[in-house]
């Protein structure tokens, strides 16, 4: 029923979809983008091996959620990874993290906290996304390793 086949006409707007049928709903969704970075630090304060300067390859995974616009479409996913090249990479990848970041112990809960604050920070300056769309951060998760990470949630950071 729904065997291979190849497309001989692509659909067209105007005449096979009108531009009024784009939105599909009106529901809030969530779209999430993942990114990795280099970076080294250590702890103060701490009696374990993460007092000595070392590294890691993070991975840090975003949640955004908001309402699609007149086209179907919540956030260009190209958005998430601008507001992170400019807004927040220059400050971790291939960084000494405890120099590039606010005083802070660099555990990944607090690198976290600080990611989150960031990416929400950078949508609230982007009208089109915040107002028009209700475009906001509800998760970021910072993997320190393969199997470990600290997480960041919107209803855990009294916003709103």
């Amino acid at each position: 029923m729904y065997g291979f086949e190849i497309v001989q006409n692509l659909e067209k707007i105007g005449e096979d979809i009108q531009k009024d049928e784009l939105k599909y709903h009106s529901k809030r969704v969530m779209v999430s983008k993942e990114f990795s970075f280099d970076a080294a630090h250590h702890l103060h304060c701490y009696d374990g091996k993460c007092k000595n300067l070392h590294g890691h390859t993070y991975r840090v995974v975003f949640g955004i959620s908001g309402y699609v616009d007149e086209i179907g479409l919540m956030m260009d996913f190209g958005d998430i990874k601008e507001i992170w090249k400019e807004d927040i990479e220059v400050h971790l990848d291939h960084r000494y993290v405890n120099q590039t970041l606010p005083k802070m112990n660099t555990t990944a809960e607090n690198m976290v906290v600080w990611i989150f604050e960031q990416m929400a920070g950078a949508i609230e300056e982007r009208p089109k996304l915040s107002k028009d769309q209700g475009a906001r951060v509800e998760f970021v998760r910072l993997f320190e390793t393969q199997t470990s990470y600290a997480e960041a949630r919107r209803e855990w950071m009294d916003l709103d």
